[in-house]
């Protein structure tokens, strides 16, 4: 009796024992919160690291992991980390029906929330404002998505924040007055299009990352009051005027890094530096003179790098010489006004007098071609921009007066006015052809990706013109460049021409601004079986109709035409609407020797590069439903004979061959024109190939009839 006694206490001082152990702040979640956090797993559309979450989960007593941590206190969640595996580089993001707006409506009212961290798990558009909902909140990391436009104002109303972190996102403009947030220790923004002034930020900050962004702004001297700081990163930006001396001095600053600006001027020789610094990186500036001995002394156990300047240091051969800094320094410095002296004469009056004059025959003039243009019948709206970039206005050759039709016309709404730009711009936003920046080479150019001054993200194409041609030819070539502009086509946003005089080989190049497209390829979505579950058949038959009235444009919506547009399924891009783009089509520029033929003579009618497109089209459409890449010709003949066999054997030998993602989602008359169609477009003999008007007309049908069989509730039922 007295061993079961002594047992019995044994065990009771075991039991509590367990409880000392587990903090008192674990508890059994609120039905509410569980609620929430299902929710959230659905919105996120429920990526691997949340793969376990079930209805006996217990989310306060999950082990915590560096992929995912939950931390409850009284019945509520305080703190939720979420780290996905959808790479920024690779452009990874949640579906087209993902809607960050409503994640954050549920993620706010998880209203005890400390800290929220969303990792790489692929989210997309503007972040809500209403973010200041969040009124606990001390952390929020939100790096490596997708993020864009502004960060909000709300935002500097979270005075609890101590840490802040938006890095590898695409956030764009200025960013919000931060001052008020006194309890601020780290901020990281690297690597988005912020700017272009440097921010207003909080005295408290320990860490500040403001790097790979749009700043183009001196360092301000306020931060010489940031006595708590210990790390701040500028690099890769376009910061200007000379280093602040105090910079190197502040109290406690142990890591700095100014690379990869656009810094100039000398370092002063009485610059002095804090014990604390570690680390400094002034490299690939314009800087002059010598370094100050605090830096340039080898007896300070800290880490200096200085190349690429124009320093005079021991190491020279790493250095510019002192004119290449020069030269820059005075071509990126701000250009400085002159204030007018007080006063009228002569010379502005008899101006106004000229102006008065010259404004009242510019309205009558206006007048006049108001009431011409009321008149005629036939106006092209369309002027060319070869008409507004040439000085001397050059009689057209007669290649073909098709004017575009309106509806192709309005498939360009939403886009950017066309414009030129200058060299300037160009190497602003590729930040001066950096090889981070580089995105490969086709067979007309090198790629480079790039951001405008707005923030949008673009693609650059390199094109350089081995031979000099007429300026009315590479008009005449830029002018359907500037035409090239649908819903359908990775669109043409702008051009820049450098001329070389001197150059022996190269007479100029060319550099044709895209829209950036980052949401993959037609190929990712048939390959990746997470993509691949989204493209039911109604969606491959949207995909495919839109690149089919991208080459339709390309061929009759423009004049000349543009044919052999390499019509493959790594050049079908779909953005977040999973809206079909043609990318790597046939730009009409003269690139090659003997090309300085008139554009009419290149370009006209091509009956086989017509039919070539066609063909492609046709396995584009075999691939789309097989769901079977064809990389060699036996593949693409095998699959073209079982689609013929399974035409004629009937509907079950055609559900065996097609893709089993999409089965159970097609109406069968659907799908039978859609295949008999692909099998024509894939004749040997081009003559017997469709015209693209009755490839689109075919596959309008065919979606017309998957629309009705929809409609009547047959979505369940099987082929």
């Amino acid at each position: 009796m007295a061993r079961m006694e002594t047992s019995r206490v044994g065990f009771c001082l075991l039991l509590s024992a367990i409880f000392m152990v587990v903090p008192v702040s674990i508890a059994q979640l609120s039905p509410s919160e569980t609620r929430l956090l299902f929710q959230v797993k659905r919105l996120l559309e429920y990526p691997q690291v949340l793969q376990g979450w079930t209805s006996w989960t217990n989310f306060c007593y999950l082990p915590p992991s560096s992929s995912l941590k939950v931390v409850c206190s009284n019945s509520r969640v305080i703190e939720l980390i979420i780290v996905g595996n959808k790479s920024s580089s690779a452009g990874q993001t949640l579906s087209h029906k993902f809607s960050i707006d409503s994640l954050f409506t549920v993620l706010t009212k998880l209203s005890d929330l400390k800290a929220l961290s969303l990792v790489s798990l692929g989210l997309w558009g503007p972040l809500p404002s209403k973010i200041d909902r969040f009124r606990s909140l001390q952390v929020l990391n939100l790096s490596s998505n997708f993020i864009s436009g502004e960060i909000p104002k709300q935002i500097a109303s979270m005075e609890n924040l101590t840490s802040l972190v938006l890095a590898d996102n695409l956030f764009n403009g200025s960013v919000p007055d931060l001052t008020g947030l006194t309890l601020l220790q780290n901020l990281n923004m690297g690597g988005n299009h912020l700017g272009p002034q440097f921010p207003s930020l909080s005295k408290s900050l320990v860490s500040i990352t403001l790097s790979n962004n749009s700043f183009r702004s001196k360092i301000p001297s306020g931060l010489k009051k940031f006595n708590q700081l210990q790390k701040l990163d500028i690099s890769s930006n376009k910061i200007l005027g000379p280093i602040p001396s105090f910079l190197f001095s502040l109290a406690s600053i142990q890591y700095l890094n100014l690379a990869k600006n656009q810094l100039s001027g000398a370092l002063p020789s009485s610059t002095s530096c804090s014990k604390n610094l570690t680390f400094l990186d002034i490299s690939n500036n314009l800087l002059i003179g010598k370094l100050p001995s605090c830096i340039g002394s080898n007896s300070r156990n800290m880490t200096v790098v200085s190349s690429w300047n124009c320093l005079s240091v021991d190491m020279s051969n790493r250095q510019h010489p002192y004119s290449f800094c020069n030269k820059i320094a005075v071509a990126v410095k701000p250009v400085e006004r002159k204030e007018q002296e007080p006063g009228i004469n002569l010379g502005l009056i008899l101006g106004i007098i000229g102006g008065v004059v010259f404004m009242a025959g510019a309205i009558v003039l206006l007048i006049l071609v108001i009431v011409k243009r009321s008149r005629s019948e036939d106006v092209d709206d369309d002027r060319s921009i070869a008409d507004k970039i040439s000085v001397h206005s050059s009689p057209k050759p007669a290649i073909d007066s098709r004017r575009v039709p309106q509806t192709m016309r309005s498939a360009a709404i939403g886009l950017p006015r066309y414009r030129v730009f200058s060299l300037e711009e160009i190497e602003d936003a590729t930040n001066n052809f950096d090889p981070s920046n580089f995105m490969g080479e086709g067979f007309q150019g090198q790629l480079y990706k790039g951001w405008l001054a707005d923030g949008s993200l673009v693609v650059v194409k390199c094109l350089k013109l081995n031979q000099k041609h007429a300026p009315q030819n590479l008009m005449q070539h830029i002018e359907v460049l500037s035409k090239l502009r649908h819903r359908h086509l990775v669109s043409v946003l702008g051009h820049c021409i450098v001329t070389y005089q001197d150059h022996p080989n190269i007479a100029s190049t060319v550099f044709v601004v895209f829209e950036h497209i980052s949401n993959g390829t037609l190929r990712d979505y048939l390959t990746d079986w997470r993509k691949k579950e989204i493209l039911k058949w109604p969606q491959r038959m949207a995909i495919t109709i839109g690149a089919a009235r991208g080459v339709q444009f390309l061929h009759t919506g423009i004049s000349p035409a543009i044919y052999g547009n390499d019509l493959k399924i790594d050049n079908i891009l779909l953005d977040e609407t999973l809206t079909a783009k043609i990318s790597d089509y046939n730009i009409p520029l003269p690139l090659k020797t003997g090309s300085e033929s008139s554009i009419s003579n290149r370009l006209s009618s091509d009956e086989n590069g017509e039919k070539e497109d066609i063909y492609q089209l046709g396995i584009l459409l075999l691939q789309v439903i097989t769901g079977k890449l064809a990389t060699f010709t036996s593949e693409l003949n095998a699959l073209k004979h079982k689609l013929e066999e399974s035409l004629a054997e009937g509907p079950s030998k055609l559900r065996s061959v097609i893709d089993p993602s999409i089965r159970g989602t097609f109406a069968y008359e659907s799908m039978k024109t859609t295949v008999q169609f692909a099998i024509n477009c894939l004749s040997k003999d081009s003559t017997k190939r469709p015209s693209i008007e009755d490839v689109l007309w075919n596959l309008q049908y065919s979606i017309q009839v998957q629309e009705g069989w929809t409609s009547s509730g047959n979505l369940a039922t099987h082929l």
